[in-house]
């Protein structure tokens, strides 16, 4: 059976007996989330399942923006104009910056990851035009902690949300599913 052949059997059983969430209300009742929060995290793939309970959370709960290492590029990248939909139409208050331990971003590099693009064929004429801006993004992360922090305040400076949303910083351990305060978005 191929992956996508899983996939949709796995539908085909889900839709056949759907959930209901922790309040016995049907999962799908709304888009806005109930705690008014937004969770802004990397997409690795040990926090499928590990960061919604470590963090108390349940469907319906919070908004999630995934990238990898919980990156931003610049101050109106995707992950801003998500946090914006987040705040102006969905009305989160609070947005929680989460980044982990062991994240493979911190491995990362401009030059490992162009010479992969280049042995999977994509050609150096294509990449010049973002080649800085690569570089820039890729060999900046260097640790989580430090990630979480220059990402909350980059948040809080960016002119395109309101200064009265709370941003907090958290790293999570993945192994254990300890959640650390790197940043306290109330104090």
């Amino acid at each position: 059976m191929t992956r996508l052949e899983e996939m949709l059997a796995a539908n085909k059983a889900y839709c056949e007996n759907p959930p209901v969430d922790y309040t016995g209300e049907d999962v799908h009742e709304s888009k806005l989330p109930r705690k008014k929060i937004a969770v802004f995290t990397c997409m690795d793939t040990r926090l499928v399942e590990l960061l919604e309970p470590a963090l108390g959370l349940k469907r319906g709960d919070a908004k999630f923006v995934k990238t990898v290492g919980n990156t931003l590029v610049g101050p109106f990248d995707g992950v801003v104009r998500s946090l914006m939909v987040a705040t102006y139409e969905l009305g989160i208050e609070e947005i929680f910056v989460v980044g982990h331990d062991e994240c493979g971003m911190a491995k990362t590099t401009a030059q490992g990851l162009l010479d992969a693009m280049h042995a999977h064929g994509v050609k150096d004429e294509d990449i010049a035009p973002y080649r800085e801006e690569l570089v820039h993004w890729a060999d900046s992360f260097s640790h989580p902690v430090e990630n979480v922090r220059e990402v909350v305040q980059k948040l809080r400076e960016n002119p395109f949300l309101p200064k009265s949303l709370k941003v907090h910083g958290l790293l999570l351990h993945p192994r254990s599913g300890k959640i650390d305060l790197i940043v306290n978005g109330d104090a």
